[in-house]
């Protein structure tokens, strides 16, 4: 195997570590309350335009952009949930798929009214040079984005699994009655949920836009990508949403060397398919 195909497949694997990462924050609703939020990718870009003007006006790199992203998404969220989430939730699914629906439009079009539509983009060497190892040589940006995207999504996991908020969470998701009669809050519980998917999604956007284009419609883009992400993994599994993230990263860099990259999303798509015809359920969601 080539140093070339390696290093694609090392940067396709930083890359869907940062797809797991806001990909997780996407089954965590789901998980919790069963709403499929579509405005998920526009918290991803405002995540990346909070990097953007943190560096613009602060002069601020990812150490300062990632954690007032977070802050920032995380507040967001918390606010969409008791402004809008708590209430639609008492609907049937179409008032609550229109209701994400039109705050994904809010939010894009309030972007497109501040900033205007043109790209906008960090300077290349805001994180640092590039890195040279064993004959790879690996952008500080990627894999800055990789390794932290990585280590957020497997705190996220064990957040859920091995404490006692996680256990409330998910205790709430499997019953809200019975939570409530164990002294739970559900909604305090389920505004937590949007808060840290809210802020997963923030920092996402912040470590992503050290190297994408920065733009008002990059949340059509990597919603698209969350929602295959997280039914290639399996709604309401984060371990799944890691492991599918990674692997369409890794297919979409393989893809763009091999093929083209006009042609990466379209073998991504059609595998997503192809792979959806056989196990409906995902790699690890429930049957």
């Amino acid at each position: 195997m080539s140093f070339v195909l390696v290093q694609v497949i090392v940067g396709g694997l930083l890359l869907g570590a940062v797809y797991a990462l806001f990909s997780s924050g996407l089954t965590l609703v789901w998980g919790m309350m069963n709403i499929v939020n579509f405005a998920h990718g526009d918290f991803v870009m405002l995540g990346m335009y909070v990097a953007y003007v943190v560096y613009t006006l602060m002069g601020g790199g990812p150490l300062l952009g990632a954690p007032l992203a977070t802050l920032v998404l995380a507040t967001v969220g918390v606010v969409v949930y008791f402004a809008l989430i708590r209430d639609i939730m008492k609907g049937p699914m179409l008032a609550q798929i229109l209701g994400t629906f039109g705050l994904a439009l809010l939010l894009r079009y309030s972007v497109f009214w501040w900033f205007g539509a043109n790209f906008l983009s960090m300077p290349p060497n805001i994180v640092g040079g590039t890195y040279a190892f064993a004959g790879l040589r690996i952008e500080a940006s990627r894999l800055l984005a990789g390794v932290v995207a990585l280590l957020v999504t497997l705190g996220l996991h064990l957040l859920l699994t091995r404490t006692s908020l996680g256990s409330k969470m998910l205790a709430v998701a499997e019953d809200q009655t019975a939570a409530q009669l164990m002294g739970i809050r559900p909604d305090t519980m389920q505004a937590i949920a949007w808060g840290i998917a809210a802020g997963a999604t923030g920092l996402a956007g912040a470590l992503i836009a050290n190297f994408f284009y920065i733009v008002p419609t990059v949340g059509e883009t990597l919603g698209i990508v969350a929602f295959v992400t997280v039914s290639l993994g399996g709604f309401g599994s984060v371990p799944g949403a890691l492991v599918a993230g990674l692997l369409i990263g890794v297919i979409e860099s393989l893809s763009g060397y091999l093929i083209g990259a006009v042609y990466k999303d379209i073998v991504v798509y059609v595998l997503f398919l192809l792979f959806l015809w056989f196990r409906p359920q995902g790699l690890m969601g429930k049957t």
